[in-house]
């Protein structure tokens, strides 16, 4: 992932999802923010991610084709059009097992991540 100097908290992120859901797939009861809940935080849970794209844009001239704004809606996009593609992953016919873990999935206790000092 390279950043794209778009520094969003969570909730803004969600919000904005919410925002293009709203425009190209209304929930006929109401917005889809109301759909939001919050939970306690737990140690670790990253409010915001930001990722800082200063050395490949120095070193390789890099730059972001599109801005976030635009990249969230065209996902967005890719899901609503693709909905088989995700209906079959959250069908659990996958076990939400990912590909390289064996026979750990991510909803064991250890999220996948193997706790093994080997």
């Amino acid at each position: 992932m390279i950043g794209g100097e778009s520094e969003r908290t969570n909730l803004q992120v969600i919000r904005e999802i919410c925002g293009v859901l709203n425009e190209l797939s209304p929930m006929p009861e109401g917005g889809f923010e109301k759909l939001i809940t919050f939970v306690p935080d737990r140690p670790g849970h990253d409010r915001r991610y930001a990722i800082d794209p200063s050395k490949i844009k120095r070193d390789l001239g890099w730059k972001p084709s599109r801005n976030f704004s635009d990249g969230l809606r065209e996902t967005v996009e890719w899901y609503l059009k693709n909905r088989e593609w995700s209906e079959e992953i959250l069908s659990q016919k996958y076990k939400l097992s990912r590909i390289g873990m064996g026979n750990r999935t991510l909803n064991d206790p250890n999220h996948g991540i193997s706790t093994d000092s080997k």
